[in-house]
């Protein structure tokens, strides 16, 4: 039933958005934050990962710093009850264009990654390319 009702908003937002998939997005995101069982039924099949990504957190110690680093906000009554930040935070992290990849959260991008190639890796190419230069001969 979950899955119906999903597409069918989907479906609703495509018509509302007129094919536009950000748009579609986007309103999809806001209906989510009002409505339990569409942001249920667009993260079930995410939930392992989710979790599973958020023991890690705890476990290695990066929400602890996390929290320290956070400067305290002021909540008001409305987002007091327990776990009316978990649906939102959740739909935070899945349209931010600058979210963590699960597993490369410590890692620089190989883009940005400067290392030294070792003597035996450039032995190992002259040595290929040598072999390539005596089967052409």
């Amino acid at each position: 039933m979950s899955l119906e009702y999903v597409e069918r908003k989907i479906v609703e937002a495509l018509k509302q958005s007129s094919g536009n998939t950000a748009r579609t997005r986007a309103l999809l995101i806001e209906w989510a934050m009002e409505d339990q069982k569409l942001l249920l039924g667009l993260t079930k099949s995410h939930l392992s990962g989710i979790t599973a990504y958020n023991i890690e957190r705890v476990v290695s110690g990066r929400a602890a710093k996390a929290r320290e680093q956070a400067k305290p906000k002021q909540k008001s009554k409305d987002t007091e009850v327990a776990g009316a930040d978990f649906g939102l935070e959740i739909l935070k992290a899945v349209a931010s264009t600058s979210s963590e990849v699960f597993g490369l959260e410590n890692n620089p991008p190989l883009s940005k990654r400067k290392g030294q190639v070792s003597q035996n890796h450039v032995n190992a190419i002259r040595a290929m390319a040598s072999r390539e230069e005596k089967k052409k001969h």
